[in-house]
């Protein structure tokens, strides 16, 4: 099994490798067939593959890895995102030449995290090298990106990844890695991820370093996350007026598992929207309930407190009912 993080090790170099992002690709194609490239803004979830777009173009307009590395610069924005950045080293690399290419190629990652200063001073830039520098800025939220810079890019907006290209993806990774994993296992981990592909590699590669068999069980284990039965058995019990039972189960997943209470309420909610045990109209109020918890939980108010309060709310439902 190679030692290498997996993530980068089978992160796609060419766009028709890139999983499940087809329109954006065949556009992205396009540009490279014809030599001309905009400016562009890549949004949509974390793992779906905006980074790796960005790579995969720049390597297919330079062709030459000498080339790629001259004339390709990438910066995060969320560690770098002050005014000072964009005067530095974003316009120091694009005043200059580019060697054996057109143009040069700024890859901004994570730009919704640049201030709005430093989004003025980036519009500003890209309109004084647009002849010999291209810009690609990529985020979580365009509309965290000013309507100047939105203005003068194409938008890209990447969907996540469905569960089967996920899985597929999941399972030619295991197939190179000779890593042997059942498929209740790979279903676990591409529910887990969300749509995340970059999470879901992740997950894979960890329960894959740890020497036993990769089941369910280890997969919860490692995500920090608990078994939705568990939280299914937890939340029936309140509901069904036994609180005490309810609140042991919960001081058990907390402390003995170690599981967050932000983790915790996030599948607390899924078990409610998906559970066949309430009705439309106790689900409503029931996530009226869980929607105050979890804002009480971003305050840095206390888990045990405001999640036993949801619990005492499923059985004051149930007592009502």
């Amino acid at each position: 099994m190679s030692p290498e993080l997996w993530v980068e090790k089978y992160r796609p170099r060419r766009l028709a490798e890139i999983v499940d992002q087809d329109e954006v690709i065949e556009a992205l194609r396009g540009f490279v067939a014809k030599k001309s490239l905009p400016h562009l803004l890549f949004a949509g979830p974390p793992g779906t593959g905006k980074t790796t777009a960005a790579l995969a173009l720049a390597n297919e307009i330079f062709v030459s890895g000498d080339i790629v590395r001259e004339n390709y610069l990438e910066l995060n924005a969320s560690d770098e995102r002050g005014i000072g950045t964009i005067r530095t080293k974003i316009k120091d690399f694009a005043k200059t030449v580019p060697g054996g290419a057109p143009y040069k190629v700024i890859h901004l990652d994570e730009a919704d995290h640049l201030t709005p200063q430093a989004q003025h001073a980036l519009r500003r830039i890209m309109e004084m090298y647009s002849s010999n520098t291209r810009f690609i800025l990529a985020c979580n939220y365009s509309s965290r990106i000013i309507q100047p810079i939105q203005s003068r890019t194409a938008v890209f907006r990447f969907s996540l990844i469905p569960r089967e290209a996920m899985k597929e993806r999941l399972e030619f990774i295991c197939g190179e890695e000779a890593v042997s994993t059942s498929e209740e296992a790979l279903d676990v981990i591409v529910n887990i991820s969300e749509g995340d592909l970059r999470r879901s590699i992740n997950l894979l590669q960890t329960a894959a370093v740890m020497g036993r068999e990769i089941g369910k069980e280890l997969v919860y284990e490692i995500s920090g996350l608990a078994e939705p039965e568990s939280v299914k058995k937890m939340i029936v019990a309140a509901h069904q007026g036994e609180f005490a039972t309810a609140r042991s189960m919960l001081l058990n997943l907390m402390l003995e598992q170690g599981i967050s209470g932000e983790d915790l309420i996030k599948q607390i909610f899924r078990a409610v929207m998906y559970s066949p045990d309430f009705s439309k109209e106790e689900k409503a109020t029931l996530i009226s309930h869980i929607g105050e918890a979890d804002f009480r939980l971003s305050q840095g108010l206390h888990p045990d407190i405001h999640l036993s309060f949801l619990l005492a709310k499923f059985a004051e439902l149930g007592a009502q009912g």
